[in-house]
């Protein structure tokens, strides 16, 4: 017999409602918090104790059950084996409720027979038959009830350990594992299935870890420790060939952007140069200047290219009027000289036009 588990009649039975619902009485199963016997028997414990984590548990039991939880009359499911007398079911419970500010209540669907008894005040009480931890009193599991007249029975002591005979007492396993849900990171109100699920997780990421490291599915704690330090210690020292240190590349970019700094101001001035010189000689009009240093902010290789082919225009360098005002062409509206670069530089008078409104 498991030591630290017991069943226990509670001899503090609980007043059955004057009201019922149809066939079925709402009662008290137990109060909240700490309880004993009202017989004043001792207890191998203080006192019994009940709170909203075991109740939860203990309805959960009370669910996953696959046979009903009877209701006799005066305990009698413990007395038939050595009375000989039939154990009638007075009814079935049928759920369990947990309430904060009184305690544990089952619903329970009575027989017709009950319901009489009942309705008649032939019987008064309710009695539980429950499962407690000897050690601290906790109340783990609720076997059966009894409809009673007599909350303080005698013979408590053989009727319990009919009750152990009749139930069998369940193994310490069955207690809420509250190391399990601790080491879990769950409340010692989680249900078993949350508790499958986090150890399932837990499992999971073991293996995780396991893949990522590549190390065997089945490597112990000590291997995967192993090949996460070295792990660690090796972070330190990136692969040269795949990886380049951030100052190396920041200086990189540093020295990028001076270069590109230089370039452009070489440029700059090799346009103005070119521009000026062309302009001097007579191979650009002064018209087309902004022209010609738009392209060579963008090219000036382009910009040498076409200087290079420009012949110098003779009308751009004298003056062929001799001090009087040029005389414009009705027609066209261009000066002879106008009409010189047009020539040269092969221009239509409407683009050279516009070139020169551009200016």
């Amino acid at each position: 017999m498991n030591s630290a588990i017991a069943i226990a009649i509670a001899a503090c039975a609980f007043s059955l409602p004057e009201q019922l619902q149809g066939n079925h009485v709402v009662i008290q199963v137990t109060p909240t918090g700490f309880f004993k016997p009202s017989d004043g028997r001792d207890l191998p414990v203080s006192a019994w104790h009940i709170d909203r984590p075991l109740a939860i548990q203990l309805i959960e039991r009370f669910e996953e059950r696959k046979t009903r939880t009877v209701v006799d009359y005066e305990h009698q499911t413990l007395h038939k084996e050595t009375n000989g007398q039939p154990a009638p079911a007075a009814g079935w419970i049928s759920s369990l409720e947990w309430k904060d500010e009184s305690g544990l209540w089952a619903t329970v669907e009575l027989t017709p027979k009950a319901i009489e008894y009942v309705s008649n005040g032939e019987y008064l009480y309710f009695s539980p038959v429950f499962v407690y931890d000897s050690r601290t009193g906790d109340v783990l599991d609720l076997l059966m009830g009894a409809l009673t007249n007599k909350p303080g029975i005698e013979g408590m002591a053989e009727i319990e350990l009919l009750a152990a005979a009749t139930f069998g007492l369940p193994h310490e396993e069955t207690q809420p594992m509250k190391k399990l849900l601790i080491a879990l990171g769950l409340a010692e109100t989680a249900t078993e299935g949350e508790a499958i699920a986090a150890l399932n997780a837990q499992i999971k990421f073991g293996a995780d870890i396991r893949k990522a490291i590549a190390v065997s599915e089945t490597a112990d704690s000590e291997t995967v420790i192993a090949a996460c330090t070295a792990l660690h210690q090796g972070s330190g020292k990136p692969d040269p060939a795949k990886y380049v240190p951030i100052e190396s590349v920041q200086q990189m970019q540093t020295d990028i952007a001076a270069l590109t700094a230089k370039i452009k101001d070489r440029d700059d001035k090799d346009v103005d140069s070119l521009i000026k010189t062309a302009i001097d000689d007579g191979r650009l009009p002064k018209t087309l200047e902004p022209w010609a240093r738009e392209l060579g902010g963008k090219d000036v290789a382009a910009l040498t290219a076409y200087l290079d082919k420009a012949q110098p225009i003779a009308a751009l360098t004298s003056t062929q009027t001799k001090g009087k005002e040029p005389q414009v062409d009705q027609e066209t509206g261009l000066t002879d000289a106008e009409m010189a670069v047009c020539t040269a530089m092969g221009l239509t008078v409407d683009a050279f036009k516009a070139a020169n409104t551009n200016a």
